[in-house]
């Protein structure tokens, strides 16, 4: 049976576009393990980009874990692009004409056209599937602690962390990087989940923001600060492949494969640093007396990270035909075709189409079931 008072636990889901159908099968794999009708297990949710999307959808069913992780695995297993951006010829290719023209006016160009793509589907989306006062309800019956939603300022530099919370919990400004206590809204999920020049910018409290793996150097901070001592991390860190070595030679990268190559350092080398710095700072409060750990304010935290088995890339590869034409022919521009996919892992960030979303769940479920045994000693399950 599942103890009452679980504040201590917290839930990290990091971004990576449509990757994060993986976080889906590692948390229906946990589903498995839960009563029917039980609350969810991490009173405490940090997201950022489409990871901050999938918190929010948990949040929202904080009070019934299998209801959410259901409602979020029915979405991703039918998701096609058109549900996420635009993607007819003319919507493409108009905005990419108009942020390569020196003539940019009030008439021609705004801000929102500023992107590869247009992701107002996406929000129509999310605002018909998710009832956002569920989660001031849930706060207010104890089912959850904190939300947090992360972006990331293009006018400070800063990693903003948008939080929501039951009890008093004190916005905070540490070096580029900041909380601030706001109520979660659309607005605050798709500025997350504003990938540059792929996604348009989102402006909140008089500033624009991006997503939230951009400048963020401390992923493991918002849940920290929001009271999480045992911190679960569903990861994105994939066994790495050898497509830019032939035999012994180096093979030079495409222009598809060095935006694929940025996008992977945005979305994952962060977190690798943070959990080096945490091991040590936890080395340190070891070493503290109970007066010193008192009068430092340092604690202990405890982490599980469950990162996918297999490469993304290769599975991409397989379902690239499933992309609209007319995005295969963006990528084509880019040096990316049929013979060359596995070379980027651009294709894996942007293939929202149910064939490897599905794939993707299969994978993450495969893999927590596979460590089932020290996920739930980790969780207390």
């Amino acid at each position: 049976m599942v103890k009452q008072n679980r504040d201590k636990f917290g839930l990290l889901l990091l971004g990576g576009g449509a990757r994060a159908a993986y976080q889906v099968g590692v948390l229906k794999a946990i589903a498995t393990v839960l009563p029917r009708n039980h609350v969810t297990p991490f009173p405490v949710i940090s997201g950022t980009s489409a990871g901050a999307i999938n918190g929010t959808a948990l949040s929202c069913y904080a009070s019934c874990y299998h209801l959410g992780v259901k409602k979020l695995e029915w979405v991703w297993k039918n998701f096609r692009t058109e549900m996420v951006y635009k993607s007819n010829f003319s919507t493409i290719y108009r905005n990419i004409l108009k942020n390569m023209s020196p003539f940019k006016s009030d008439q021609i160009y705004t801000p929102k056209t500023n992107s590869w793509f247009d992701n107002r589907p996406l929000a129509e989306l999310l605002t018909e599937l998710l009832d956002l006062d569920r989660i001031d309800l849930n706060l207010q019956q104890g089912y959850l602690k904190a939300l947090s939603v992360t972006a990331s300022s293009y006018h400070s530099g800063d990693s903003v962390c948008l939080f929501q919370s039951r009890h008093d919990i004190e916005p905070w400004k540490r070096a580029k990087r900041r909380g601030i206590e706001s109520k979660i809204k659309i607005e605050h999920l798709m500025a997350s989940a504003a990938i540059p020049m792929v996604f348009p910018s989102i402006e909140l409290h008089g500033e624009y923001f991006a997503d939230g793996s951009i400048h963020q150097l401390a992923p493991l901070s918002p849940p920290i600060h929001l009271g999480a001592e045992k911190i679960f991390i569903i990861g994105m860190d994939q066994p790495k492949n050898r497509f830019f070595v032939q035999g012994d030679t180096a093979i030079p990268p495409s222009g598809g494969a060095i935006v694929g190559h940025l996008l992977d350092t945005i979305f994952s080398e962060a977190l690798t640093g943070d959990l080096e710095r945490m091991s040590r700072i936890n080395q340190t409060v070891d070493l503290l007396t109970p007066e010193k750990k008192l009068m430092s304010g340092l604690k202990s935290i405890e982490t599980f990270q469950i990162n996918p088995s297999a490469n993304f890339n290769e599975i991409a590869a397989k379902h690239y035909e499933c992309m609209p034409l007319s995005i295969r022919g963006l990528l084509r521009l880019l040096g990316i075709n049929a013979n060359t996919v596995q070379n980027s892992s651009l294709i894996s960030y942007l293939l929202f189409e149910q064939s490897y979303c599905r794939e993707l769940i299969e994978l993450g479920f495969n893999d927590a079931l596979a460590q089932m045994e020290d996920i739930r000693d980790f969780l207390e399950l």
